[in-house]
């Protein structure tokens, strides 16, 4: 073999190469672009659902003193004490979203309810306190109450059998399913056992 021809062998190679990376580069690029067009899609789909749920009232505050007309804030809901009243139980976990009553798929994303996140639950007299850092923390009245139960899946989120806490709740005309996950699983049975029997002794002194 001639020199000349190894040569234009080498050359060729080194072609063959870059012309490869372009292949590769150009493949990274589409890929990219495809991920970016989804996340668009899914953000554009949330902001029309939040749009469609802009009917939602506000979500109520927890009752205390910075809740009040004399402590610069918002009136509690007609009904609702002044103060949380004793301490149920409490609850370290995640909040994993909310849908309409009985239909797991049907995100509610209004007033910050489908945004994924940690979450601090407080159960006393007066309700339920949902404190999510990062996220709006919301208040369920105790008269809002409608049932406790445990389930699998929420808004799109599948976990164990019985592995997730699903509350559901009145607010305005809709019934709603908010669900979420202790760090110690085994407290969900006593959440909704302590949250069952409230909501039956609500029910009867109405």
């Amino acid at each position: 073999m001639t020199s000349l021809h190894q040569t234009y062998l080498a050359a060729g190679q080194k072609s063959a190469e870059v012309t490869d990376w372009s292949a590769r580069i150009g493949w990274l690029v589409g890929l990219a672009l495809f991920i970016a067009l989804v996340y668009w899609l899914m953000r554009e789909g949330w902001k029309w659902r939040g749009t469609l749920q802009s009917d939602l009232p506000e979500l109520p505050a927890r009752p205390s003193p910075t809740t009040t007309l004399n402590g610069g804030g918002k009136p509690p809901p007609a009904g609702m004490p002044d103060e949380p009243g004793r301490v149920k139980l409490t609850m370290s976990g995640r909040y994993h979203g909310s849908t309409t009553a009985g239909q797991w798929l049907d995100r509610i994303v209004a007033h910050g309810l489908g945004t994924r996140s940690r979450v601090e639950l407080t159960l006393t007299d007066a309700g339920l306190d949902v404190v999510r850092p990062g996220a709006a923390d919301f208040f369920v009245p105790a008269a809002q109450l409608r049932e406790a139960r445990l389930d699998k899946g929420i808004a799109g989120k599948v976990l164990t059998e019985g592995g997730l806490l699903v509350v559901t709740w009145a607010h305005g005309d809709k019934l709603i399913d908010s669900g979420f996950r202790s760090d110690v699983s085994a407290e969900h049975n006593e959440w909704v056992d302590t949250l069952n029997n409230m909501i039956n002794n609500t029910e009867g002194a109405r």
